[in-house]
């Protein structure tokens, strides 16, 4: 069931700037008839803004209008594209306890697979081009103790993943 972002804020921007049916609301929001009869009625202790659908695309002023005029209409949500700015969606979180295992699922990489792309690398193990450089000249703050591990044995990534890049090696 697709609801509307912060549906209690929707709610009150739509009992306060439409004559919507209550029923209408609370059929779009996710919210119990009489929740918002209680927040139309003050009876609730809520001092929530609302928040205006139309200017977040969630909704179109033609659609409320429609429903306006016909209280047995369904209000329905608009889709939303979240668009990224810049931001690489792919990027996988290491937790911080993860980070210091890094340089050796790099090295293991380095050893066992010296034709991998450094793209590759750093998209699997999101690390940085740099930091790659480091470990392949010995120039590493932690040269001396970083010791190749599997980075799947680490859990920097998955077997599969792993098996993906390799498998873009062995196809060029």
């Amino acid at each position: 069931m697709n609801l509307p972002l912060m549906p209690k804020a929707t709610a009150i921007w739509l009992i306060e700037n439409t004559s919507l049916t209550f029923k209408q609301i609370s059929e779009f929001c996710g919210l119990h008839i009489l929740e918002i009869e209680s927040l139309a009625n003050g009876d609730m202790d809520s001092k929530m803004l609302g928040f205006d659908p139309v200017i977040s695309s969630q909704l179109t002023t033609n659609e409320i209008k429609r429903c306006e005029d016909d209280s047995t209409a369904k209000l329905t949500l608009n889709k939303i594209e979240i668009v990224s700015e810049g931001k690489n969606l792919n990027k996988k979180y290491t937790p911080r306890a993860k980070r210091h295992d890094k340089p050796d699922g790099i090295a293991w990489l380095i050893k066992y697979y010296p034709n991998l792309p450094e793209k590759d690398i750093c998209d699997l193990l999101s690390t940085t081009k740099a930091t790659i450089k480091a470990i392949k000249n010995k120039t590493h703050k932690n040269s001396s103790t970083i010791k190749p591990k599997s980075p799947v044995s680490l859990g920097l990534c998955t077997d599969a993943e792993l098996e993906f890049v390799i498998s873009k090696l062995t196809r060029e």
